[in-house]
Parts: C-alpha cells; sequence; structure tokens
C-alpha cells in the first residue's frame, strides 16, 4: 500500500527567521503550534490524548487539540498532525504500546499507518520489533494509563586508567585518561555504513582500543559511545550496521560488545547511545542538568539528561524526528520519511545544501569531503559558505523548538563534525535568534552552547570513558 500524504487545508506558517538556501522549509514546531491555535479558534477543538507504554514500567502522555467534524479538511488535517506528533514522541521516548483517546476514525487510522504504510512499517519494526521484540499495537481508551518515569545514573566515573571511544558513521575517535586527565587521543576516518562484514566493525574497534591501551600503564575500565540502541547487553538497533545481513547481525553483532569486554580481561566495559553521551558530557561540563545534547555527525544523535542529572530509558532516536513539515521534504534515505532531523542537522544536510547554494561539488564525493569544502569555504570568507551555515542555525533553532514538545532541558549542546570551525558559531547564533524571533519563551530559558574544539572532536570519547563504575560487573546500557 501507498503512503498516502493529504495535502493540509490550513497553511503551514513561514519561519520568522528564512534559511537562506531553503526558503520553502516549514518547520514543525511552528506548523504544530499553528494547528493547535487553528482548532482552538474553532471554539470547539476535540481533545485527544495519548500515553506511551515504554520498557521497565514507563509511560509517557501527550495530548492535542484537534479540528471539531465538520470542519474543512477535519479528517486528513487531524491524522496528519497526530501521526507527526505521534512520531515525535515515539522516537523521542520509544514504546511498544500506544494508548489512543480520540476519535474511533483516527485510531484505526493509525493502526493502519503502522501496518501498512511503508513508513509506519519502519517505525512499527524498528521502535517495535527491533527495540522491544514486538510490534507496536494502538490500543483505543478512553482512560489513558497514569505517566510513570524511571531514571539512572550516568558514567562520571573518573578514577582510573580507562578507555573512551567514539564511533560514528564516518569516524571513530578514542581516547586514554588516567584519573580524568586526557593523555593521549585519536580519531581514525572509516566507513561502517555498508559494510557487510562485521570483521570490518570489530577489527576497527581493536585497533583503537589497543593504540589508546599503549598509553596507558593498565586498563581499568573501558567506555563506549556508539549511533545505535542497546538494551539488555544487545545491540538492537544501529546505522552502524546497516550492511551486515539480518542472519549475520544475529550471530556476530548483537553481543559484539560483550565479546569485546571478554576479550579486554573482563574490565568494567559500558557502552551508550552517542546522543546519551553527547548529554552527558554537557552535564559534566555545566555542572548542570536538564540537558539536551544534539551531535551534528554523519546522521543526527540526541540525549538528554534529567535536571537532577540521571538518564531515562527513553529512545532519544532524534534522526527520525520530522522537524519540516512541507510534504515534499527532503526524503530520510533510511526511513523513507520526509522532513526528518537527519537530512537537516547532519553532513547528509550539507549534502544537500551544497548545490542549492551554488556550491559545486561531485555527488559521488564521500559527505565528509564535502564537509572539508563547506569548512575550506568558510574558512576563506566565501558568503556562500556563511549562507549553508545560517541555514543550519535555522533548521537548530526549530528542531530545539521542536523538540521542546517532548523534552524539558534548560541547557542544548550542539557539537558534532558540522559544528566544527568558525561556521558551528553561526550555526549556534542564528538558532538563537530563532528562538528570540519565534519562541521568546525558550529563549528566555534555554542556553545554547557548543564545546571548545578539542571536546568537539573528542569530548564524546573522553565523557564515554568515565562510563563504567570500577568494582561492578560491568552493564551495557541503551
Amino acid at each position: 500500500m501507498r503512503n498516502h500524504d493529504p495535502e493540509p487545508r490550513f497553511a503551514l506558517p513561514l519561519p520568522a527567521v528564512v534559511p537562506v538556501v531553503d526558503r520553502r522549509f516549514r518547520p514543525g514546531a511552528s506548523a504544530w503550534r499553528a494547528f493547535q491555535q487553528h482548532a482552538r479558534d474553532t471554539g470547539r477543538p476535540v481533545r485527544a490524548g495519548f500515553a506511551l507504554e515504554q520498557r521497565i514500567g514507563a509511560v509517557s502522555r501527550f495530548s492535542a487539540d484537534l479540528l471539531p467534524p465538520g470542519t474543512p479538511g477535519a479528517d486528513d488535517d487531524n491524522f496528519r498532525m497526530l501521526e507527526r506528533l505521534v512520531k515525535l514522541a515515539l522516537w523521542a521516548r520509544g514504546g511498544f504500546r500506544i494508548h489512543l483517546d480520540a476519535p474511533a476514525e483516527l485510531v484505526d487510522r493509525l493502526r493502519r499507518h503502522l501496518r501498512d504504510t511503508s513508513t509506519g512499517r519502519f517505525d512499527s519494526e524498528i521502535v517495535g520489533e527491533c527495540v522491544n521484540d514486538r510490534a507496536i499495537e494502538v490500543v483505543a481508551t478512553s482512560a489513558l494509563p497514569p505517566a510513570c518515569s524511571s531514571t539512572t545514573d550516568l558514567g562520571g566515573h573518573l578514577e582510573g586508567c580507562r578507555i573512551g571511544f567514539d564511533l560514528g558513521g564516518s569516524d571513530r575517535k578514542v581516547a586514554a585518561l588516567i584519573d580524568g586527565r586526557v593523555v593521549w587521543s585519536e580519531e581514525t576516518e572509516w566507513d561502517p555504513y555498508h559494510q557487510p562484514d562485521p570483521e570490518y566493525h570489530w577489527s576497527g574497534i581493536m585497533d583503537s582500543l589497543r593504540r589508546a591501551a599503549a598509553h596507558l600503564p593498565r586498563v581499568d575500565a573501558i567506555g563506549g559511545s556508539a549511533a545505535g540502541v542497546y538494551v539488555d547487553s544487545q545491540v538492537k538497533f544501529s546505522s552502524l550496521f546497516r550492511g551486515v545481513a539480518p542472519e549475520l547481525f544475529d550471530r556476530r553483532v548483537k553481543n559484539m560488545f560483550r565479546d569485546l569486554q571478554r576479550a579486554w580481561n573482563g574490565v568494567p566495559f559500558d557502552v551508550v547511545n552517542d546522543g546519551e553521551v553527547t548529554a552527558l558530557m554537557g552535564s559534566m561540563s555545566l555542572h548542570d542538568g536538564g540537558v539536551l545534547g544534539i551531535a551534528l555527525g554523519t546522521s543526527t544523535a540526541g540525549g538528554y539528561v534529567t535536571a537532577d542529572g540521571r538518564v531515562t530509558p527513553w529512545l532519544n532516536e532524534i534522526a527520525f524526528v520530522p522537524v519540516d513539515y512541507r510534504l515534499d521534504a527532503p526524503r530520510d534515505e533510511w526511513s523513507g520519511d520526509r522532513g526528518c532531523c537527519a537530512q537537516y542537522l547532519s553532513q547528509q544536510a550539507v549534502g544537500r545544501l551544497l548545490p542549492a547554494a551554488h556550491i559545486d561539488v561531485s555527488p559521488k564525493l564521500p559527505l565528509p569531503a564535502q564537509l572539508k569544502v563547506l569548512q575550506s569555504l568558510m574558512a576563506s570568507g566565501d558568503p556562500r559558505a556563511a549562507d549553508v551555515y545560517q541555514t543550519m542555525g535555522v533548521y537548530l533553532g526549530y528542531a530545539v523548538a521542536h523538540l521542546a514538545n517532548v523534552y524539558d532541558f534548560h541547557h542544548v549542546l550542539a557539537l558534532g563534525r558540522v559544528t566544527s570551525g568558525p561556521g558551528g558559531a553561526i550555526i549556534l547564533d542564528v538558532a538563537r535568534d530563532v528562538l528570540r524571533a519565534d519562541f521568546p519563551e525558550l529563549a528566555s530559558r534555554v542556553q545554547l552552547s557548543m564545546p571548545g574544539e578539542k571536546e568537539k572532536r573528542h569530548g564524546q570519547a573522553m565523557a564515554a570513558a568515565s562510563l563504567p563504575m570500577l568494582g561492578e560487573s560491568p552493564v551495557l546500557h541503551r
């Protein structure tokens, strides 16, 4: 069955700050706010709510005002906006069961979307089956389960001789630390995305670990940051291994980090999602909680540390969160959905924007090399490069505003290869402009910041080294 993307009857609002090289951008944050007001202006909005049931008993609740029956375009507009909100919550929070208090036709339509459309099946297969071992279920109810949160401590352990690593889509980073002091670090380019043999990944990680160990008198613990989802000591879902066939994934990838721990004589060995390490690094450097970390790398990684400095069992895979609501928005190469964050805050965004900025590069040039072209032009003062960074700053500002619908934060830490160099400052300054112009209530309480250049490149590896606690059995987190 083909995806059905109905044309909204209400006009998607223009952004207050227009991206120079993407003037058709229609931010989800603005669209959602306008739609809510549109529903309320009818004088009889329909209140809908849903609860995401997650692992270990956690439940997240959300609500929305929808158009009343009889409003022109109500059926399609209500479904389009509700489905976008569900997707935002699903990829940020995770879950395997959606308790939905909404008109029966919307409940049935959401069920069919998750079952019959390619983008809905992707959400159900990854968030449901891969992460939670079951397809996503939509349950009609008029009594939503109560919200329930669960948090745990994460990292901050610096004693002893430690190795930290960070596995990205275009490079892997590693650092050696002694009592919290970095004594050596290194970045190595690699290309894990489409490698069919997991030996490529294993050998690369082992090489980085051995090179770091050569700078330490001993290895007391190893901590890692990697793109993907890790549950119960298994790799559940990761773009790093997307080229590996399913049967080989089950045999060689699922328990790769357990096998690495055994290869290193059973030292405490802890691995978490790279976005969570981004947030952890922010919390450690700011000495505060309430941190949303956004890493602009080959894709987009997200992580969250609560106000009391703890992490949640949430999914935080914001690469798949829709941030552009126009119907012809760029299509994500993996999920097939349009307007997803990975096409806006990443090297993929750079590759997409270069031609629009009239910067000629071969489409066959790898994304890291295209980014280097952009950075070189920026360093030489080329205004076309500044336009690309301005555009990504607009994206970041509106993404932060949209993510504020599902996260409670007062710090946003942006890092990753895309933010390196003078262009990173433009991204951050423009994002602040967006909040001041369109979301002043957020601008007054949210601080946007970036680490220094060294921390941008190697900070995640250093923060990852602090994950394991000495003297305890190793536990792998998502």
